[in-house]
């Protein structure tokens, strides 16, 4: 389970496990894949996701935005990871671009998450479904990327 990742206590909805939270980034992971290759509309995905899940056990509000978030902020996201890169975006494999674009979001975006559960969590989804050393790759962009996004939270950790 992932370290010091924060859980909801709001009493508007209730109170969701880091399980809940780990269910809807594997859900994430494909739904990105999808609309990368797809090119599907977020709405469209988000739909079919709930219908194929209906699950009350993913943390359904996390999932729809980031699927919302991702392809309006993609130029951004991009902008971010191609300096990092070892080759054209076009070039990545499906599942790591996905890979990248959740972790790239969670860090610009969602400082409630620890950026280390960030990066071991997009390192643990590139383990169960990319390719052989995919995760290596994955980890050092994101770990290059972390001081760009998060340097207070860096800076914090080291003294």
């Amino acid at each position: 389970m992932a370290p010091n990742e924060s859980q909801s206590t709001t009493s508007a909805r209730p109170r969701l496990s880091l399980a809940h939270r780990r269910k809807a980034r594997r859900l994430l992971m494909q739904a990105l894949y999808q609309w990368l290759i797809a090119d599907s509309e977020a709405l469209d995905i988000i739909k079919q996701f709930r219908e194929e899940n209906p699950s009350n056990k993913i943390d359904w509000e996390y999932f729809e935005e980031v699927l919302t978030a991702v392809p309006k902020e993609a130029a951004t996201l991009d902008a971010y990871l191609v300096p990092l890169l070892d080759r054209a975006l076009t070039a990545l494999d499906p599942i790591e671009h996905a890979l990248l674009y959740l972790g790239t979001y969670e860090l610009a975006h969602r400082i409630d998450v620890p950026y280390r559960v960030v990066i071991n969590e997009a390192v643990e989804l590139a383990k169960m479904f990319g390719a052989t050393d995919s995760h290596k790759y994955i980890n050092g962009v994101l770990d290059k990327l972390a001081p760009v996004l998060r340097p207070l939270e860096l800076k914090q950790k080291r003294g």
